[in-house]
């Protein structure tokens, strides 16, 4: 299993020891509430991103079927 480089230097984003200590400060030093809040939002975050495929998937097939068998829209 490969893991992501701890952090990152290219500034594209914060990296694992860096949002690490940000949700442990924000715990006030209390580990396992910062471990269950990063999961809690983790999980938050993957189910809106699920929710955004499902819509995008609707409006695609929308799309086709708005196109007709021709290819031409209506």
């Amino acid at each position: 299993m490969s893991h992501e480089p701890a952090e990152r230097w290219d500034g594209r984003a914060p990296g694992v020891e860096t949002i690490a200590a940000a949700y442990l400060m924000a715990a006030g030093g209390d580990a396992g509430l910062a471990l269950r809040r990063a999961i809690a939002d983790a999980l938050a975050d993957l189910s809106e991103a699920e929710r955004r495929i499902r819509q995008q998937d609707r409006l695609i097939s929308r799309g086709y079927v708005r196109a007709g068998r021709s290819g031409t829209a209506l």
